[in-house]
């Protein structure tokens, strides 16, 4: 990867053409010519790449066709659920329902503190989205918190910092 991002960066110089800087002087290679010997070297060996045969399959032409998906200008649903896990006093409810091109629908939900807020809602174009929330008080007293004596924390004497000072 980082040989051909600096070949990129190298053809890129290249393209650029003279960027202000002095060109190196042309080397001519003549004046080594006789420090060098001249070896023969036997031509290199030609290779033959094995014929390959490939068999045609003939493959059925596939026609598309173009079906139109069901279209339906009223459509209509209603879903609902419902949880409740005492564990972790987890409890919700929800149901909902579309019809003529109206959503209806509620949901109920018990908070932290114990009320249940339940919430009954529409929607459709004309209106957008409407609700109503009510919000009921817990159904189970909350048991009042008894009073634990927390001992006093003791107070500890903490040694002021000493410092060296050397001259």
């Amino acid at each position: 990867m980082q040989f051909v991002f600096l070949s990129a960066a190298l053809a890129a110089v290249a393209q650029a053409g003279d960027l202000g800087y002095a060109a190196a002087p042309a080397v001519s290679y003549a004046s080594y010519a006789p420090a060098i010997k001249t070896v023969g070297l036997a031509a290199p060996v030609a290779y033959a790449q094995p014929a390959l045969t490939v068999a045609k399959v003939a493959v059925p032409a596939v026609a598309k066709v173009a079906v139109a998906e069901p279209y339906d200008p009223n459509p209509a649903y209603a879903f609902s659920y419902g949880v409740s896990d005492p564990a972790t006093g987890d409890a919700k409810q929800q149901k909902e329902e579309l019809q003529n091109g109206v959503v209806h629908g509620v949901y109920s939900l018990v908070e932290p503190d114990g009320t249940t807020r339940t919430v009954h809602y529409t929607a459709d174009p004309h209106n957008g989205f409407n609700a109503v929330v009510d919000r009921q008080p817990a159904k189970v007293a909350v048991a009042a918190v008894a009073k634990v004596a927390v001992p006093a924390i003791a107070k500890v004497a903490v040694a002021a910092p000493s410092y060296s000072v050397y001259h």
